[in-house]
């Protein structure tokens, strides 16, 4: 996530990465793994099959799970960091988590026979982060509930949202690329990126600094304060997506890279990414926009004070992602009117079949089944692959999709339920 509304991210400063003998012998050791697997010919197969499911020419459903509760996922210390240092730690944790999700819930996940070197960009942010009254039931879990504490009730208080600032620091990306090749290069080629799929979401940030209630109220009593506030919004991402284009720091996303709230973004119709363009912008890349909190806005609501205000953002994109918890079924007639739109999340409260019929097969379906079932007291794993096989018989030879488990808060501590939901999806898009 390029921002995150609870909290400044401070700018990286340049100096040195002194990694000690023995983490670079863990973290090694962890990329021999890696690059063991990122060579695997599935590999390239499995990335033919999500190109051909984006390319609209799907050959079956794909599978991918992500946000996962892994203060949960532990099995046998392989996710039990052994390194000191802090970038150390954080290499690691990378790489662990990446093993584990290979090994024990794969779906259609692809490894990379290489490691990135991110570079040191910051963003000064939209000078607003919210104040919140904090609950929390388990403090492993970065999952917590919240109180959003209003900060805008007014014209005036827009001035609160800043337009960001974009900078690269050069210096610090020499260190990171310093400490890459000196502990990888010699087992994985180092390649290093920029800023790439930009999650944009300007309903998720505005709700914190005005409250939920105040928002959905003020659509019918202060209308001129929100579409105001949507569109200071959208000027401060459209601000800095200039910058990041500029100074030439945009990354290709068709790769393993996740679009929106769904799976990877491989497509045939952007850049090839062995020989990128100088520069990439933003046409070359994927876009993305949702509007989760009005799930029961109108549709004609809907779109005044959201998809029409994000028109200007996803005009830009080469291709654009649309939705995340919201249901749309009922939206179809404004999803239309999404310039190059070739991905619409279908979540849980969706009308699978009411979906398809309005947007027909020139659509990749997101397909997020709930992972409420993953949660409770005992795991029925007869009522997962019911629930994906309804689906998979809505969709039947007409719709492309790929089944995305996500937003995993829980799996009543025990790993293994989401193992063998990722085995049953795996064998039901396959059968």
């Amino acid at each position: 996530m390029l921002h995150d509304p609870s909290h400044y991210i401070p700018a990286v400063t340049a100096k040195e990465i002194v990694v000690s003998s023995q983490d670079r012998d863990i973290l090694r050791r962890l990329a021999e793994q890696k690059a063991e697997i990122g060579h695997l010919p599935v590999q390239q197969e499995t990335a033919r099959l999500w190109t051909a499911l984006n390319d609209l020419k799907s050959e079956r459903p794909m599978v991918w799970i992500n946000e996962i509760c892994w203060n949960e996922m532990e099995h046998n210390g392989e996710l039990t960091l052994q390194s000191e240092g802090q970038w150390a730690r954080e290499q690691e944790l990378n790489l662990r988590r990446e093993l584990y999700q290979w090994s024990h819930l794969p779906g259609d996940m692809v490894v990379n026979p290489w490691m990135e070197c991110p570079k040191a960009i910051h963003s000064t942010d939209f000078g607003i982060m919210e104040d919140t009254d904090i609950a929390k039931t388990n403090e492993d879990n970065d999952v917590v509930s919240r109180h959003f504490n209003v900060q805008i009730e007014n014209i005036a208080d827009l001035e609160q949202i800043q337009m960001p600032v974009v900078t690269h620091n050069a210096a610090a990306t020499a260190f990171r690329q310093q400490a890459f090749n000196d502990v990888f290069a010699h087992i994985l080629p180092i390649r290093t990126v920029g800023q790439s799929h930009i999650w944009f979401t300007p309903w998720d940030f505005l709700i914190r600094w005005t409250g939920i209630e105040n928002a959905m109220i003020g659509l019918y009593d202060d209308p001129d304060l929100f579409h105001a506030a949507v569109d200071r919004l959208v000027d401060a991402w459209m601000v800095e997506l200039d910058q990041f284009e500029e100074q030439k720091l945009l990354e290709l996303d068709n790769n393993n890279e996740r679009v929106g709230s769904g799976g990877y973004g491989y497509i045939s119709e952007l850049p090839d990414l062995g020989n990128p363009p100088e520069p990439v912008r933003p046409e070359h890349m994927w876009g993305c926009s949702n509007a989760q909190i009005f799930s029961e806005v109108s549709p004609d609501m809907h779109w005044d004070f959201a998809i029409a205000h994000d028109m200007r953002w996803m005009e830009r994109w080469g291709v654009n992602y649309y939705g995340c918890c919201e249901p749309l079924h009922s939206k179809t007639d404004l999803l239309k009117k999404i310039p190059r739109l070739r991905k619409v999340s279908t979540s849980g409260w969706c009308d699978v079949e009411t979906i398809i019929s309005g947007l027909g097969r020139e659509m990749v379906y997101s397909i997020k089944p709930s992972p409420a079932i993953l949660a409770g007291d005992d795991w029925h794993p007869e009522r997962a692959r019911a629930e994906i096989r309804r689906v998979l018989d809505i969709g039947g030879s007409q719709a492309h999709m790929e089944f995305i488990m996500k937003d995993i808060s829980t799996v009543g501590h025990d790993p293994k339920r989401l193992w063998e939901w990722a085995a049953i999806a795996k064998e039901e898009v396959t059968a």
